[in-house]
């Protein structure tokens, strides 16, 4: 996968944060759930308003976290968790859509941290089932998709879906809590590279807004024809995603069948005409 940085054009933190500059990096998360790092610190969001005594009130951030690996999760709430140093409060998980929908709607944080492919549907599926909570005035939920793939069709996907931001798991903790706080005050965060996604896809005049073939697919669909494309036999398939040979077999199916497709050639040439691969 192509390194991104971390969310880039920040401007001055208004809130009057400072970054903790010995803070460490998340690890990004493998395809088979590798860990994440928590070692190093994260940015002091302790800046905030001045109460009457003249004092600085420490700003928070509630935020829940949504990805199918545990300990990727484990990991991020040992990188931003630390409420009393970073300002995020980590108040909820989830390991795929059902579970998400749940604890968001429980918890009404201020931010998602939602992964791209999750079991169930994967992200756009969540943000679909959250629709009336991120259209709330008076407290939106927003999501920040941290996601390990930085293709252009999920990264499209999402903010179609209403995410407020896009960055990969290589992101540092200094940079993803400052991403998290500056989503929670509306604006919009990406890795350097996927903004370019963003861009093309809403600027273009001569492109639709939205490839109605690939609507047709499940988000598990279309990760399953992204790996064919690039190669995949069906045991890599089922082994990155955790599913069953038989599944992945099912899967292609239905892609060659929703796409009038006849093998997994055909497939393979659909899918780079779109740049999908």
């Amino acid at each position: 996968m192509t390194e991104a940085s971390g969310a880039t054009g920040r401007t001055g933190n208004a809130a009057g944060r400072t970054g903790n500059a010995a803070g460490g990096a998340a690890s990004a998360a493998d395809p088979a759930g590798g860990t994440a790092s928590a070692a190093g610190g994260t940015a002091d969001a302790a800046g905030g308003t001045a109460d009457a005594a003249g004092g600085a009130v420490p700003r928070r951030v509630r935020v829940v976290l949504v990805d199918d690996h545990r300990m990727f999760r484990t990991g991020v709430q040992a990188e931003i968790g630390e409420t009393a140093r970073t300002g995020v409060e980590v108040v909820g998980e989830a390991a795929d859509v059902d579970q998400a929908v749940t604890v968001i709607g429980a918890t009404r944080p201020e931010v998602v941290l939602l992964d791209v492919h999750l079991p169930g549907g994967g992200g756009v599926e969540v943000l679909r089932r959250s629709a009336a909570l991120m259209a709330d005035p008076n407290r939106p939920v927003r999501f920040l998709a941290l996601s390990v793939s930085d293709a252009a069709e999920d990264v499209i996907g999402v903010i179609r879906g209403g995410a407020r931001g896009y960055v990969t798991k290589t992101i540092t903790g200094t940079d993803l809590v400052d991403a998290i706080f500056r989503v929670a005050e509306g604006d919009a965060v990406f890795s350097p590279r996927l903004a370019g996604f963003v861009l093309d896809a809403f600027a273009s005049t001569d492109a639709p807004p939205v490839d109605e073939d690939l609507d047709r697919l499940t988000q598990r669909e279309r990760e399953v024809l992204r790996l064919i494309a690039r190669g995949y036999a069906y045991k890599e398939i089922a082994k990155q995603l955790f599913i069953s040979v038989k599944t992945v077999e099912s899967h292609v199916s239905a892609v060659l069948r929703k796409l009038q497709l006849s093998n997994r050639h055909e497939l393979t040439r659909w899918a780079t005409a779109r740049r999908l691969v």
